[in-house]
């Protein structure tokens, strides 16, 4: 059932295919990248556009700075004492708060106060002598100073004042470095504005506050006269639309509001007002009973209503001319702004791209007071996943079952369906979920499909070459279609790894088992092996009964060949292990295999005749391998490899030096070792190696005694490490019959 299961996973199908394109659009949606994500935030400017104009609840109006205001008052900056008459009649009428959204950075500039004071510098001592003359510069000087009125007014006003400013986010925002004396001071001047209460968890170096460098305060006799202070600081998204509000936003070691929670603030009679930080971001902001949801910077999506002047808007000039029945704002919260195109007060937001500035924070203050928010809890994410994965499955399993019109007609359907599940969401329950990554899904995988529906026909045409596969591996295959000229006779020298395995006592086996029986066995034996070959990308270069051969390093190019082929050896010995239980279980006998690997030069390409040929290897290099799978017969072990590979993997690997042997068919003597596991094996194992090598030394340099004792002392800690006791048993062989004085310690073997 398992192996099936991994070639339906593994083979180009339709469930392969929806599950990896499933897997591969949740992968790039956890990442996110910025371009998708730009994409899903203009699928929510449509949301917003397709729900339609929603009212206001009325508590908040404007009272702009229009083309009618202008004209009729004259040009932008006026006196501030117009200003002031705004806030006398205001404040008469019965508003509860009036906010700015502009703000008085200078002091205003008035030729009769500034003639005022060039005649008092000039008269000089002679206000001393005349009383008169003093007092009336002094009343002419007050009538004259704008600032002081528009001071006075704030004072007097019974509406709360609430002054706007912004911020500069960098010295580079500002234009300049500012001297730390003089930020601290700026800062201080927006003291009003700072969050009453904050609560914050500490236990993290994460601030995941907007941080602003220095703000443009109002004058300090404005700030001191007027209740409070908000920043009115917009941070577009990348596209310049204006969709967040951030409600929190640090400067210096302090935490600010923006103007829109100051006038909720003083509308609420000061209610509790807390800033919930934790580790991870901001959780959001509590104003009294209100919880507001933020984003873990502290920003609150913007519920838009509609397009501009969807707010009251009342011209500056009308209030102050008196126009309106009395009692028109009573109650209210009043935000002064302008929304002349001229004053560059103009936002781009997903109803407009010229949209007025004050009824972005009219927006914000409508959806706290009505609770009208829009959020995208973290476990939208589970939600956003889920629809990827339902919409792909969904696609996967009914679109291979429809015919071609059939399935596009599902696809739209699913598609449209989608999208307006999303915009239910939306629009009843003010929830965002994405809608990008699903609907890409879906269309990613019709695509898929279909492509894959008409590439079935060029499938079976590949059988062909399907076929090949199962009598060489399917790389040989490949190489040869991208290269026919490789299908001549002859080869290429080449440094190759080769390892040969076989079977021990397989005639013991093989008795007592039926021919069907037998054939089973070793089909069920060859294929895991076989795989695991392939998994390491050798070539299968042939069975040998129950024996097998492969090739690492060609026909396709691996440098790191030695490391493949024992990593092939470890993992043959690992599904040996499993097979036999298995047969175990099921009555029949476990088998023991043996596995030799070199690395060397060899020849490799086709050999054979013209009318038939073999993809092998040929050489000394090969015959070596071959030799080396015998000799674990000598030492019990399981895999032993060359001194050549040994120097290719030791980094890798760790491996006990077993012998220096010399093979039969061959002169020069060869370090042999055995291959024992990646170098995380236990320490203990580690140790076994360490003593062992000290045996050996002892034994070349013939102290047979000593030898004796540490091989006698390895088998105390392994007594299953049978070649310690081929070295006892050689010592005091050689200690009766000691060499003669050329020994070189090398073992001479008589046999395959």
């Amino acid at each position: 059932m398992m192996k099936k299961a991994l070639r339906l996973l593994l083979s180009i199908n339709p469930f392969s295919i929806t599950l990896g394109l499933i897997i591969l659009v949740c992968i790039v949606f956890l990442i996110g990248p910025s371009f998708l994500e730009l994409l899903e935030l203009k699928t929510m400017d449509l949301r917003f556009i397709s729900r339609g104009v929603r009212a206001p609840g009325g508590t908040v109006v404007l009272a702009v700075i229009d083309e009618k205001s202008l004209d009729a008052e004259g040009k932008w900056p006026w006196p501030r004492s117009k200003i002031a008459e705004l806030i006398d009649y205001l404040s008469e009428d019965g508003a509860k708060v009036i906010g700015f959204d502009i703000g008085f950075w200078e002091p205003d500039q008035n030729s009769n106060l500034a003639f005022i004071q060039q005649l008092e510098s000039k008269i000089g001592g002679l206000r001393l002598k005349n009383k008169a003359l003093n007092r009336f510069l002094e009343e002419s000087r007050l009538l004259a100073d704008n600032d002081l009125i528009l001071a006075n007014a704030i004072k007097r006003s019974k509406a709360k004042v609430v002054l706007g400013y912004f911020f500069h986010m960098s010295p580079e925002d500002l234009g300049y470095q500012m001297d730390e004396e003089t930020v601290s001071d700026r800062i201080s001047q927006i003291g009003k504005s700072r969050y009453p209460v904050q609560f914050f968890h500490r236990g993290t170096d994460i601030e995941p506050f907007y941080e602003a460098y220095v703000p443009e305060s109002n004058l300090p006799i404005l700030n001191e006269a007027a209740d409070s202070s908000g920043y009115f600081t917009i941070i577009p998204d990348p596209d310049g639309v204006v969709r967040w509000s951030p409600l929190v936003m640090k400067c210096g070691e302090e935490i600010f509001a923006p103007i829109s929670i100051m006038c909720i603030w003083h509308y609420l009679d000061g209610p509790q007002l807390i800033a919930r930080v934790a580790p991870y971001g901001i959780e959001g902001v509590q104003l009294g009973t209100i919880n507001i949801p933020t984003n873990e910077t502290g920003q609150m999506m913007i519920n838009y209503l509609g397009p501009p002047q969807t707010f009251t808007h009342y011209p500056v000039t009308d209030i102050i001319n008196n126009k309106y029945p009395i009692g028109e704002f009573k109650g209210k919260i009043v935000l002064v702004g302008a929304t002349a195109v001229g004053m560059y007060d103009i936002r781009n937001t997903p109803f407009s791209p010229v949209y007025p500035g004050p009824e972005v924070h009219a927006t914000v203050i409508d959806n706290i007071l009505r609770g009208q928010f829009l959020d995208r809890p973290e476990w939208t994410k589970i939600f956003d996943l889920m629809a990827i994965i339902l919409v792909g499955i969904f696609m996967g399993f009914v679109v291979p079952r429809l015919s071609a019109v059939k399935g596009i007609f599902f696809a739209i359907g699913l598609f449209i369906a989608y999208i307006f599940l999303a915009r239910y969401l939306f629009v009843s329950h003010g929830l965002w979920f994405n809608m990008i990554y699903p609907l890409a899904a879906l269309v990613i995988l019709y695509i898929s499909l279909t492509i894959y529906r008409y590439l079935t026909e060029e499938r079976e045409r590949r059988k062909i070459k399907g076929a090949f596969t199962y009598y060489v591996s399917s790389s040989v295959v490949n190489e040869m279609l991208k290269h026919p000229e490789k299908l001549k006779l002859g080869g290429d020298r080449k440094e190759l790894s080769i390892l040969f395995s076989d079977i021990r006592g397989f005639t013991t086996i093989a008795e007592g088992m039926s021919p069907e029986e037998l054939v089973h066995l070793l089909n069920e034996y060859l294929t895991v092996m076989t795989d695991i070959v392939f998994k390491y990308d050798g070539t299968l270069d042939k069975y040998m009964g129950d024996a097998i051969m492969a090739i690492y390093g060609a026909p396709l190019d691996l440098p790191d060949h030695p490391s493949r082929a024992c990593r092939s050896a470890l993992e043959m010995m690992r599904e040996l292990k499993k097979l036999n239980e298995k047969w175990v279980a099921e009555g029949k006998k476990p088998m023991d295999i043996g596995i030799g690997i070199n690395t060397g030069p060899m020849m490799v390409g086709n050999m054979g005749s013209e009318q038939r040929f073999d993809f092998t290897v040929m050489g000394d290099s090969v015959n070596l391998g071959s030799r080396l799978e015998g000799a674990n017969k000598s030492y019990k072990t399981n895999v032993i490899i060359s001194e050549y590979t040994y120097e290719r993997v030791k980094d890798e690997f760790l491996c006990m030096e077993l012998d220096s042997v010399r093979v039969k068919g061959k002169k020069e003597p060869v370090k042999i070792y055995n291959l024992a596991g990646l170098k995380d094996l236990p320490e203990v194992q580690h140790q076994t190696i360490t003593r062992f090598n000290q045996g050996i030394s002892l034994y070349r340099a013939q102290k047979w005694d000593d030898a004796i004792q540490v091989f006698e002392n390895i088998t105390a800690m392994d007594p299953n490490l049978y070649a310690a006791q081929v070295y006892i048993q050689r010592c005091h062989k050689l200690k009766k019959n000691p060499p003669p004085p050329e020994w070189d310690g090398v073992y001479v073997m008589t046999t395959k």
